[in-house]
């Protein structure tokens, strides 16, 4: 399964729905060819402040993908979705060898990985597998310019 893992600065996107792009988080990095996406909490001030720094903040697996004029990538939906946000595990612990490739090498996002962080994936991955879908069926919700999270991703 192609996987994105990337760190995040702040929570809400994705949000409590599950629509991953909904203040346009990521931009295009969202039309890149993957199927799940983990999202794990930055170093800097904000995730620290947010209590998502260091820790698996969400899980989809099943990536479905919907274009919208007002964003620089797709908005996502999942086949299956969890959100942990600051109740997350530490990524450190949960994967010390994917922690050490993306912390230490100031890294944003991760795709390629080596056996043993791929085993690391999988095992991060198939915690969600039992997940509700996110809100795939639901009508795409109105976005505006302001709803842009400000971050530099």
């Amino acid at each position: 399964m192609k996987t994105l893992v990337y760190k995040r600065t702040h929570k809400g996107d994705p949000d409590r729905n599950g629509w991953f792009g909904i203040q346009d988080c990521m931009g295009s990095v969202r039309a890149y060819d993957f199927d799940a996406v983990i999202g794990v909490g930055g170093l800097s001030r904000q995730p620290r402040a947010q209590g998502i720094a260091r820790k698996i903040n969400w899980v989809g697996l099943g990536a479905r993908k919907k274009s919208h004029a007002k964003r620089r990538g797709p908005l996502l939906t999942f086949d299956h979705f969890r959100l942990y946000e600051e109740k997350g595990e530490n990524l450190d612990e949960e994967a010390p060898i994917l922690a050490k490739h993306l912390y230490s090498k100031n890294a944003r996002i991760l795709m390629n990985f080596t056996p043993k962080e791929q085993r690391e994936v999988r095992r991060i991955l198939n915690a969600a597998r039992t997940a509700p879908p996110s809100t795939r069926g639901i009508r795409v919700p109105r976005l505006r310019d302001r709803e842009r999270c400000g971050c530099p991703c």
